[in-house]
C-alpha cells in the first residue's frame, strides 16, 4: 500500500455551512476544492459527524480532481436532530427481525444527501460511503441512478442479514450506556477504537482523543444514534436492487473489520455489475492515515470510469 504524503495539497476550505435539504432537517457541510471539479460527496456512518473525514484525506481527494463535500448526517455533528424516541427494547425487536416503526429510513438518509446535492446545485455526483454510509450511497444509487456518477462503498454491506455480521465481542461496546460529559465520551470512544480500529495501522491515544473531543465539541446525541441504529435494523435487503446499478461501482473492505464483517464487502461487489473489490489486509473499520493515497487512488480511478 502506498502511504499518505507527509504534506498534504494546499486547497481551498469553505466555512461549515448549512443546507435545508427537507422540512425540519438541516445539513451542516464543508466543501474542499475547486467548485469547478469533479463534484464527490462523502457519506459519513453510524453516529459519525463529518470530521470522521479527515481534513488530509479530503484535501487529498481533491487534489486528485473532486470538488470534495462532506456533512454531518441528521442526528450527528451539527446538523438537525430528528425526532422519535428510540429504546434498546425496540432495538432488540429489530435485531431479532420482528416489525418495528423506525423514525426514518435508510431512504429518507439517501434523500437528505440528494437535498444536500440540490442545495449546492450538484445534478449528479460521484458518492462514497463508509459503513452506514455506504449503504447510503447504495441506497442513492438504486433510487435515482441518473444523480450517481459512480459509486464507492467501503466497509459496508447490502443489508442481507446473512453477511456483514459484526463481531460477537464487540456487543457488550456497542449497547453500553455512556456516562455523561466530554471526559467519559472520549474514554468510550478510545475503548471502542481499540477494539474496531485497523491493527495493522493502529492510531496514537492522541490521535484517538482529539477526534473523540471534536466529535463531542460539535455536538453528540444518544437518542440520534439509537435512531441511526433503528434505520440500520430495519434497512431492507439490496442485494436484489443493486443487480441493477450500472454506474461504476468500488467496493472497499478490511480484512480485519470486526465491526462489518468482511461478507458484507464480498456481497456487495458480487451484488453490483461491474463493480471493482478492493480488499485490505490489516484493515478494521477505520481508515488509516497510510491508506490515504491508496483509497484516492482508488476513488478517481472509479470516477474516471464514468466518463
Amino acid at each position: 500500500m502506498t502511504s499518505s504524503s507527509p504534506r498534504m495539497p494546499d486547497v481551498a476550505v469553505s466555512e461549515e455551512l448549512f443546507a435545508p435539504v427537507s422540512p425540519g432537517i438541516e445539513l451542516c457541510y464543508q466543501t474542499f476544492g475547486d467548485p469547478d471539479a469533479d463534484p464527490l460527496l462523502l457519506v459519513m456512518g453510524l453516529g459519525g459527524p463529518m470530521n470522521w473525514w479527515d481534513p488530509d484525506l479530503c484535501r487529498l481527494l481533491a487534489a486528485h480532481g473532486f470538488f470534495v463535500v462532506r456533512y454531518d448526517n441528521r442526528d450527528t455533528g451539527r446538523s438537525s436532530r430528528a425526532l422519535g424516541r428510540v429504546t434498546r427494547s425496540t432495538l432488540a425487536r429489530a435485531f431479532a427481525g420482528r416489525r418495528v416503526r423506525a423514525p426514518y429510513s435508510m431512504r429518507d438518509l439517501a434523500d437528505d444527501a440528494f437535498g444536500l446535492m440540490d442545495h449546492l446545485g450538484l445534478d449528479s455526483a460521484h458518492v462514497v460511503g463508509v459503513s452506514m454510509g455506504g449503504m447510503i450511497v447504495q441506497t442513492m444509487a438504486i433510487n435515482q441512478p441518473r444523480r450517481v456518477r459512480s459509486l464507492t462503498s467501503i466497509m459496508s454491506t447490502t443489508g442481507k442479514r446473512t453477511v456483514g455480521w459484526q463481531h460477537p465481542s464487540l456487543l457488550p461496546a456497542v449497547l453500553a450506556r455512556t456516562s455523561p460529559g466530554r471526559e467519559a465520551y472520549v474514554r468510550a470512544s478510545a475503548r471502542t477504537w481499540r477494539l474496531i480500529g485497523s491493527p495493522a495501522y493502529p492510531q496514537s491515544p492522541e490521535q484517538v482523543e482529539n477526534r473523540a473531543a471534536e466529535t463531542f465539541d460539535r455536538g453528540v446525541s444518544a437518542s440520534g444514534v439509537m435512531r441511526q441504529m433503528l434505520a440500520v435494523l430495519t434497512q431492507p435487503n439490496r442485494s436484489a436492487r443493486l443487480h441493477s446499478v450500472r454506474v461504476p461501482a468500488l467496493v472497499v473492505h478490511g480484512l480485519a473489520d470486526k465491526m462489518v464483517h468482511v461478507s458484507g464487502g464480498r456481497a456487495t461487489a458480487a451484488a453490483i455489475p461491474g463493480a471493482e473489490l478492493l480488499l485490505i489486509p490489516g484493515m478494521g473499520h477505520d481508515l488509516p492515515a497510510e491508506l490515504y493515497e491508496t483509497f484516492a487512488q482508488a476513488i478517481r480511478r472509479t470516477a474516471d470510469r464514468a466518463s
